[in-house]
């Protein structure tokens, strides 16, 4: 899934030890364009993704995957994150216009001249 927003706020990262080793998890906040925008939280983790580097203000597109599960009878969502661009990264310039191209007369349009052998 990809989305466009403003980055809002980067969370502090987060680290931990886990039964496969070391985990990193960092956090963070865009808002999404509209009449009523809406903050949306995000998490990346290890080092796919470089957000402590992103200023905030800045546009974005967010790539991410969205998971739910049920703990104790609870249901929790991830929206895990697996690429971000500044907006305007991801977009190709346009190639550059061709100029119009020419026709040319065929031989069998141009009246015959002087200087025109037979063969």
């Amino acid at each position: 899934m990809e989305i466009k927003g403003r980055l809002v706020k980067v969370l502090p990262a987060q680290t931990g030890q886990g039964r496969n080793g070391e985990w990193k998890k960092q956090s963070f906040v865009i808002e999404l364009e509209g009449t009523y925008p809406r903050k949306v939280c995000f998490q990346a983790w290890g080092d796919k993704v470089n957000v402590g580097s992103l200023v905030e203000g800045t546009m974005l597109n967010v790539y991410f995957d969205a998971e739910s599960r049920e703990f104790n009878g609870k249901w929790y969502t991830d929206l895990t994150t697996w690429k971000v661009e500044t907006a305007g990264e991801s977009q190709q310039a346009p190639p550059p216009s061709m100029p119009p191209i020419e026709t040319f007369p065929s031989d069998m349009d141009m009246p015959p001249t002087q200087d025109d052998l037979p063969f």
